[in-house]
């Protein structure tokens, strides 16, 4: 699995009432710890929230959807936020990579320390006028957990999610990966029951992870004996759509007399993708040309004298 692509799976299980998810992530977590230069517990927190955006925006219908996860904390790491589409490609960033804290008291790297009290938000903009939103609480500050919560609370869909991020001892990605299983409406107290029981019986998903095993390995063990049916699999990377064009809309956003005072002391502007830390710069030739062509958009009692 190691040199494979990271991909995901999406399954069905019970005759329907269970579906499921499942991802191996590494080489997408190790991208994102590479261009944001981020800690270890820094990417264990991002890499189990762009798992989750992954197997969650793979469940989105159609190809120009969004999927945002955003988490507003309290603790040292300041906030994270994941995006994802129906074909695998997500980015994402924490405000503050180089967060350091010691183990927890399981020696585990402290995902919940360093959040800490904060509030998960689940944004799918599917081209309707106003994005669908929903927000929980953190409950444990795990992510994984949080997930777990928010499906029961704002979707009402018992849901189980797991996710794990194993590191290397010089700081790279091990293994990265998780699973999303769900029973939908209608499922019997017998099928509940016994998923209850198969994945109380779980050791965790970073042993699981650390055995080696593929998506498909870890919904056959879950799943295997309510007849697991595996739907589809979908690629999957850390990919960032910025562009110099992008990033001049949000250069704009600052305002013409800033930008004009910019433009005035004659020096270069440089803007920096929040993504992936891509570097861009804007000459004052640049600006200039981009606030004529904004001034030239408006109506005319609108337009700078």
């Amino acid at each position: 699995m190691n040199n494979e692509k990271d991909y995901i799976i999406r399954a069905t299980a019970a005759d329907g009432m269970i579906r499921a998810f499942a991802a191996t992530s590494k080489n997408t977590v190790e991208t994102a710890r590479q261009l944001h230069g981020m800690s270890p517990v820094a990417t264990a927190a991002l890499g189990r929230l762009i798992t989750a955006a992954q197997m969650m925006g793979s469940d989105m219908k159609n190809d120009r959807d969004l999927l945002t996860l955003r988490i507003n904390c309290d603790g040292p790491i300041g906030g994270l936020l994941v995006t994802a589409d129906n074909q695998g490609r997500a980015k994402g960033y924490v405000n503050n990579p180089t967060v350091m804290l010691p183990p927890n008291s399981k020696g585990k790297l402290d995902v919940g320390g360093a959040l800490d009290l904060g509030v998960l938000s689940v944004i799918r903009d599917t081209g309707l006028k106003e994005p669908y939103v929903g927000q929980t609480i953190l409950v444990t500050s795990e992510i994984a957990e949080d997930l777990t919560y928010y499906f029961a609370v704002s979707e009402q869909v018992p849901s189980t999610v797991a996710l794990g991020v194993l590191m290397n001892k010089d700081n790279t990605v091990r293994q990265a990966g998780g699973f999303i299983i769900q029973l939908m409406p209608g499922a019997s107290d017998e099928i509940i029951d016994r998923l209850e029981t198969r994945v109380g019986g779980i050791d965790s998903i970073t042993s699981m992870l650390d055995k080696d095993m593929s998506p498909e390995d870890i919904l056959g063990f879950v799943l295997g004996d309510f007849d697991l049916i595996i739907n589809d699999r979908t690629d999957s990377c850390f990919q960032c759509d910025c562009s110099k064009e992008r990033v001049s809309r949000a250069l704009l956003s600052i305002g013409k007399k800033d930008l004009q005072e910019l433009v005035d002391e004659g020096e270069d502007v440089e803007m920096q993708c929040h993504f992936c830390n891509k570097k861009y710069v804007f000459t004052p030739q640049e600006i200039t040309s981009m606030l004529k062509a904004s001034d030239s958009m408006l109506p005319e009692d609108e337009k700078s004298d």
